[in-house]
């Protein structure tokens, strides 16, 4: 007979996978007929689960991720041109302990930012962190912490995560004090951390859109050179969900 004491142990150590196995095998008497070694791996696997789908819930609020994409729901029809095999080797994230870069490239609207923020779950799934920020409120943000003082601060932070995503990349051309900002923080992740990201700009057009020539080299080689590259082709999937919300039918 279970006792409240051996309960309230097991919530005084945070064991609330283990407590709550313990009371639904007393409530079952099927597990009465198990030798006590399984009972216990019964109980451990619960909190291991447990710990596991806490932790993934932990990252996943730290990624502030834009999508709630997984890479399961990805479409991989022929005419997007998106390589499945690549794709699903990227999801196992072992490019971010790699310490690898991926660049996501192509037209408005195709899932880019979806693609990205999958993989993104993929790397909380593996236990790695992830942030997750849009180019131009990123660079808004490091403008504003120069003025309150929590430049290094923020810096620093960003340095630390093992994957930082970087949606609507070079969309807007970036300012000479931008681009320092942008290659402080890529030169502080330069093998040590990874990077992700997402734009509508060809690479070999971002040379361009970044105001200072020699500090455009330096960026650019520390995050093209080490990069997985996935182009994906189509026509803007928000145009056809548009039509088929006209047509009468719902709108995803």
């Amino acid at each position: 007979m279970l006792t409240q004491p051996m309960l309230d142990k097991l919530s005084e150590l945070r064991l609330r996978g283990m407590r709550a196995g313990l009371e639904e095998q007393s409530l079952n008497p099927q597990y009465a007929e198990l030798p006590f070694e399984d009972r216990l791996g019964l109980l451990l696997d619960r909190e291991s689960c447990l710990r596991e789908e806490n932790r993934l819930s932990r990252r996943l609020r730290a990624a502030r991720l834009k999508e709630q994409a997984v890479i399961e729901d990805l479409d991989f029809s022929p005419s997007r041109g998106l390589p499945r095999s690549l794709v699903m080797e990227l999801s196992q994230s072992d490019w971010v302990r790699r310490h690898f870069n991926v660049i996501v490239v192509g037209p408005t609207g195709v899932g880019k930012s979806y693609l990205a923020c999958a993989l993104g779950h993929s790397a909380c799934r593996s236990d790695c962190s992830v942030r997750y920020e849009r180019t131009s409120r990123l660079l808004s943000t490091l403008e504003l912490s120069r003025a309150d003082g929590s430049y290094p601060k923020l810096l620093d932070a960003l340095s630390r995560t093992q994957l930082l995503i970087l949606d609507d990349w070079l969309r807007d051309p970036l300012s000479p004090s931008q681009t320092r900002d942008m290659l402080e923080i890529l030169d502080d992740r330069y093998r040590r951390a990874s990077t992700l990201v997402a734009t509508q700009i060809p690479v070999d057009a971002w040379h361009d859109r970044l105001s200072d020539p020699t500090l455009a080299d330096a960026l650019l080689d520390r995050l093209v050179h080490n990069a997985f590259r996935l182009a994906i082709k189509g026509e803007s999937r928000r145009k056809t969900h548009l039509s088929l919300t006209h047509a009468g039918h719902p709108g995803v």
